[in-house]
């Protein structure tokens, strides 16, 4: 059978535009690909890209209380300038969009701008009507924002709303406690508006090790963040260009905007893939195997909207693993075991790696070593803010099994810590790392004493 493409790829965001690419450039495949928004997906457009550039615009302030701390008695900061900051924000994203678009024609990958769905296992329908045929069919749709079920839930905004707002509203209110919730909690809170946070749990970072979990939620509390928890929303009400909140305790407020972020799921509503036999999971996910391939043996899944490990690095890395394994006869998995990540609260992070202290604790007997302290700098301008660390180690074999990092740059150093723990990296190959002195980092390397021993007959505290 002849086919119109060797590849299409459905989804122009990082896991499919990799994948395409890869399979274009490298080993001269045949590449479609259609998205129906920006290309770059979440990531570049309405992710991880502006979300970081806002929380750098965000720490203006406290950059300049900072200053004083140091000695620079006349610095000052004026009001923070939503339309000048978003005017920057609009050109940046435009420019990469342009580069994602120009490196996919530079491969040769053919590109419609439309949605797609799927027909059956080797054909696709465009908005247009036009019926494309493929040796392979590539899903990487990614995921979509969710709104709870709550009266009044249409006057609420979704994560993505945020990078489009005109102007930036005075009082916000903040529903959820993942990493999206507390990140921009953090970073409205630093840009002058006044953000009350509610969460169902008792915690924020549900998942997280408990010390992060803790810490960032305190952390907010400092930065004014107004955070409620064990607390949930009963209604909305539209009152002029006021949203009234009715929360289930019968207390009530008036915000400016109401930002919900309570999660995400995959995006495959409407795609066709169910209906041309593709298996779904229990929340629409594309089950996929090892090699990230469905049931149906010529199409494949990437990304978030298969629900494994939703980071735009792993979706990258499982786009470039498909290419060169069904394309470029070099078959590559990728391991989902082992994947750093990085909540991007302010003024510290919180960096993760590997198992949490619980996780670990299950099924073996753990050393944990942590710490605790005031970081020079913030310390010499007067914050009483202090960074975190901890290690858990396998008591048997030695092994690090976990880190968090809850400090300024926590990202940048759990990046490391990964490299070393995907070595097979043991407590004692950290301790005979000579420190780099003075820095944050140098905690990583210099926690000998054991805080505590847990393990599956012990109490661990609960989270």
């Amino acid at each position: 059978m002849t086919f119109d493409f060797d590849l299409f790829v459905i989804g122009g965001g990082s896991g499919g535009v990799r994948a395409a690419r890869i399979a274009a450039s490298e080993y001269g495949a045949k590449v479609g690909l259609a998205e129906e928004s920006r290309m770059g997906g979440t990531c570049v457009i309405r992710g991880c890209v502006p979300k970081k550039l806002m929380l750098f615009a965000s720490t203006g302030g406290a950059s300049v209380a900072e200053a004083r701390g140091y000695g620079w008695t006349r610095a000052e900061a004026g009001p923070f300038n939503w339309t000048i900051f978003r005017r920057k924000l609009d050109a940046e994203l435009n420019r990469l969009e342009g580069l994602y678009r120009q490196g996919l024609s530079n491969a040769g990958v053919t590109i419609h701008d439309q949605r797609a769905r799927m027909i059956d296992p080797h054909t696709v329908a465009l908005a247009d009507g036009t019926r494309l045929t493929s040796r392979y069919i590539l899903i990487a749709t990614g995921g979509r924002p969710t709104l709870p079920d709550f009266e009044g839930a249409e006057h609420a905004l979704i994560s993505d709303d945020l990078f489009l707002l005109d102007t930036l509203p005075g009082k916000v209110l903040i529903v959820g406690g993942g990493f999206i919730a507390c990140e921009f909690a953090t970073i409205l809170a630093g840009m002058g508006a006044a953000v009350m946070q509610v969460h169902r749990g008792p915690h924020v970072l549900r998942g997280f090790d408990e010390m992060g979990r803790e810490l960032v939620g305190q952390q907010l509390r400092e930065i004014g963040v107004d955070l409620r928890l064990s607390q949930t929303i009963a209604r909305i009400e539209l009152r002029g260009q006021t949203r009234h909140v009715t929360f289930a305790d019968r207390s009530t407020g008036d915000f400016d905007a109401v930002i919900v972020a309570t999660g995400r799921h995959p995006n495959t509503a409407g795609l066709g893939a169910a209906e041309a036999g593709v298996t779904l999971g229990p929340f629409g996910q594309i089950l996929v195997d090892e090699w990230s391939q469905t049931n149906l043996p010529s199409v494949y899944a990437v990304g978030d909207v298969t629900d494994r490990v939703n980071l735009t690095p792993v979706a990258i890395r499982e786009g470039h693993g498909f290419a060169d394994t069904v394309f470029g006869a070099k078959p590559r998995k990728v391991d989902h075991r082992l994947v750093a990540s990085a909540v991007y609260t302010r003024p510290h992070e919180l960096g993760c790696v590997g198992l949490t202290e619980d996780e670990a604790a299950k099924h073996r007997a753990v050393d944990v070593y942590a710490t605790s302290f005031r970081p020079m700098r913030s310390l010499f301008a007067g914050s009483e803010a202090k960074a975190a660390m901890k290690l858990v180690v396998d008591s048997e074999t030695r092994k690090v099994l976990g880190g968090q990092i809850f400090a300024p740059e926590a990202g940048e150093m759990v990046q490391l810590v990964a490299v070393a723990m995907g070595m097979g990296a043991t407590k004692e190959d950290f301790d005979a790392t000579i420190a780099v002195h003075p820095t944050l980092a140098e905690e990583l390397v210099t926690m000998r004493n054991v805080t505590r021993r847990v393990g599956p007959h012990e109490s661990v505290p609960a989270a």
